[in-house]
């Protein structure tokens, strides 16, 4: 069953990051939304994920087909990972550890979780979260950043470090939003491949009980997010109160480089309740503000997120590079190319283009990452 709360993130999410790396990229302008598309992102993916496995699952397929497929998408959006790291960054940034190979990762680690109770993923993401002011601490983070960028030397112990910890988008906590996703799916949808409603997911001994009530109403993720928001906001006021030891070295304020705790926590809360609150409003059509024609605009861009993200990256930082090159200069005009008068128009006008295309194109043929994903995994 496809959700339109899930697809109408999907296109905040990818609309968010497209306007960002725009900003970023071309002008060295970071926008107030600048480190909320990538959680948003990465939440979808692990509730994309349990969702796309109920589908399989409504469909008779057996268990152990159900984990040769998830492997092969895994190890599918890590190879893409890679590929677009050479060919977007440039070979000297094969390494640098972006949202997909942590996606990539994430599948697989998704595909042993789905079997288990859904406490263990709880306290599995929480533990990535609570680790990763330790791993950072023990990597020495900063020495593996050179002026706000990531640079790491060609060994595997400063490779593994950044996959697990100093990365852009390292595993060490950057998981945990696969797996709130995961559980966030697991919660609300577990019966739809059993063909049962959303409200008949515990048991009738257990009907009356408040939290029966929220998950039946769609209320959990809402009610999640509100907490996780409220807490980071704790955290960040009673920061400068606590002793130094826990306000440099594990509390660490509000920062995306490296991900702090207030950081996840806030961002993880955001996705969960921007979900929740779309699945009660578009899914159980309790507002009539999301019109067909928007509803049929956000399938579009849903849809092709996987390809979108890749291709803006190299619509805009392609030219800089051949520029460059032609110049004999590798960095010239990286972040100092336009004002952000003309990089955010071209970011909108981008977006136009996409949609027009990815229209023309439909959502049936098997064009962009995701068709090749389904031709080879599927």
């Amino acid at each position: 069953m496809r959700y339109a709360s899930i697809d109408c993130l999907k296109t905040v999410a990818i609309v968010v990051m497209v306007l960002v790396h725009f900003a970023e990229n071309l002008s060295g302008v970071q926008l107030p939304i600048t480190g909320l598309g990538a959680p948003l992102f990465t939440f979808l993916s692990g509730l994309s994920y349990r969702l796309w496995v109920h589908g399989l699952e409504a469909k008779g397929t057996n268990d152990e087909e159900i984990s040769k497929r998830s492997i092969r998408r895994g190890l599918f959006v890590f190879a893409v990972g890679f590929a677009f790291n050479i060919l977007v960054w440039l070979p000297e940034d094969t390494f640098n550890w972006d949202v997909l190979t942590m996606i990539g990762f994430a599948l697989l680690v998704l595909n042993g979780l789905r079997r288990l109770p859904v406490v263990i993923s709880v306290f599995f993401a929480l533990g990535t979260i609570l680790i990763s002011p330790l791993l950072r601490g023990m990597a020495d983070y900063q020495s593996y950043w050179v002026k706000g960028y990531f640079e790491v030397d060609l060994t595997l112990p400063d490779v593994m470090i950044g996959f697990l910890a100093t990365g852009f988008i390292p595993i060490f906590p950057w998981i945990s939003y696969s797996i709130a996703g995961l559980v966030t799916g697991t919660i609300l949808f577990r019966d739809q491949s059993a063909g049962l409603s959303t409200s008949s997911i515990v048991s009738s001994d257990s009907s009356n009980s408040f939290v029966s009530k929220l998950i039946s109403n769609g209320l959990l993720p809402v009610l999640t997010g509100c907490v996780l928001i409220s807490f980071s906001g704790v955290l960040l006021a009673l920061r400068p109160y606590l002793p130094k030891v826990l306000s440099t070295h594990f509390l660490e304020g509000w920062h995306m480089f490296p991900p702090t705790i207030e950081y996840v926590l806030a961002t993880i809360g955001m996705a969960s309740l921007l979900f929740g609150l779309t699945h009660r409003w578009i899914d159980r059509k309790r507002s009539r503000f999301f019109t067909a024609g928007m509803l049929d605009i956000t399938k579009t861009f849903s849809q092709y997120s996987f390809t979108i993200y890749v291709v803006h990256h190299m619509v805009h930082l392609w030219p800089l590079w051949v520029y460059g090159f032609i110049m004999d200069h590798e960095n010239y005009y990286w972040r100092e190319a336009m004002s952000l008068r003309w990089s955010f128009p071209l970011a909108v006008l981008f977006l136009v283009v996409c949609y027009f295309v990815l229209r023309k194109i439909g959502p049936d043929r098997r064009l962009g990452i995701e068709g090749w994903m389904r031709w080879l995994c599927d």
